[in-house]
């Protein structure tokens, strides 16, 4: 790219005011100017008029130079400039897609044997994650505890979403049994399971885990989710996505939001809060383990009350214990 040709940066002026003077005066004068060092000139500003094309070589004596119409050199330049803004522009689209494969090698360690980083703050945490999902990805897995979503974070979350099954990536999610009763977790499920989304519910406690082509696994390391870590070790993570996700798969039941709850889902849901008693847990924490409401659980024990035709919880775990002991004899 010659001098002339180069672009200037925005808000700077096209001539410095020596350089002005000197046209001006050349133009003002017989319209020539001495190619050479000349004491009576400015050489800088003439190497700049020069640079622009408002001088340049006399066809019929080199060793001047001559003054050009500065509107005709106008229209040449804008003409240029504007071709490489467009170059500019259409390179400025196309860097990040061609950088794509480069920067899944920056966030994969090939370190031996892998690596495994800890990342604190949900901030933190969730922008790692959109760097990973930015760079492209085939396959995401992701166990997601906690009962229903919140109805702002599906609002975010669902196009960035349609988007990546639009591009090809599968997408496979288990969710806790307590989403089904949720009419934004289920509209959200409707629309991508359209889109080629699966998803499943679980009726049973489970903690959360990201893995991302199987390459890379995240897992909390605190409950709130304020500290978590990065699993880059290629057995490791693929070991989460094997005997872990998977198995959690092969028994969760399929859901593509749909209004109706089966009663296989409510069944499985009442078993998993009868184990959970007879292990001595406490509501509490029942509740939290399965992603349900205290009160919502509270339910589900008063209806089991009613099936096994007992009064109190204490005869209702005697009943239960009952039963499980004569089912193992």
């Amino acid at each position: 790219m010659s001098g002339r040709e180069q672009p200037l940066a925005a808000g700077s002026t096209i001539l410095s005011a020596e350089a002005r003077e000197l046209y001006l005066a050349v133009v003002r004068g017989d319209g020539s100017l001495p190619s050479g060092p000349n004491s009576n000139t400015d050489d800088s500003a003439r190497d700049e008029l020069v640079r622009l094309g408002l001088l340049v070589p006399d066809a019929d004596d080199a060793d001047f130079l001559v003054a050009v119409d500065p509107a005709q050199l106008s229209t040449s330049l804008s003409h240029s400039w504007q071709r490489q803004a467009l170059e500019l522009l259409s390179r400025a689209v196309s860097f990040p897609s061609e950088l794509q494969e480069l920067a899944r090698e920056f966030h994969t360690p090939n370190n031996s044997g892998g690596s495994i980083e800890h990342v604190r703050g949900k901030a933190l945490i969730r922008q790692r994650l959109e760097q990973f999902r930015d760079s492209g990805f085939e396959e995401a897995l992701a166990l997601q505890p906690g009962g229903p979503r919140q109805p702002d974070l599906l609002a975010r979350m669902i196009a960035y979403d349609l988007k990546t099954l639009s591009s090809g990536t599968r997408m496979r999610t288990i969710y806790h049994a307590s989403t089904r009763y949720h009419q934004p977790t289920r509209d959200y499920v409707a629309t991508l399971a359209q889109a080629g989304g699966q998803y499943r519910t679980l009726d049973e406690p489970y903690t959360r885990l990201i893995v991302m082509d199987r390459r890379v696994a995240v897992i909390p390391i605190d409950d709130d989710m304020s500290l978590a870590a990065f699993i880059y070790d290629p057995a490791i993570v693929d070991y989460l996505a094997k005997e872990v996700f998977e198995q959690y798969w092969s028994r969760a039941l399929e859901f593509e939001g749909d209004r109706t709850v089966p009663q296989q889902v409510v069944s499985r849901l009442r078993q998993t809060i009868i184990d959970q008693m007879l292990e001595g847990t406490n509501h509490r924490v029942i509740a939290r383990r399965l992603g349900i409401s205290e009160r919502t659980l509270a339910r589900h024990i008063a209806e089991m009350r009613d099936d096994y035709k007992v009064d109190s919880l204490f005869q209702l775990g005697y009943t239960l214990g009952r039963k499980a002991q004569g089912s193992v004899d």
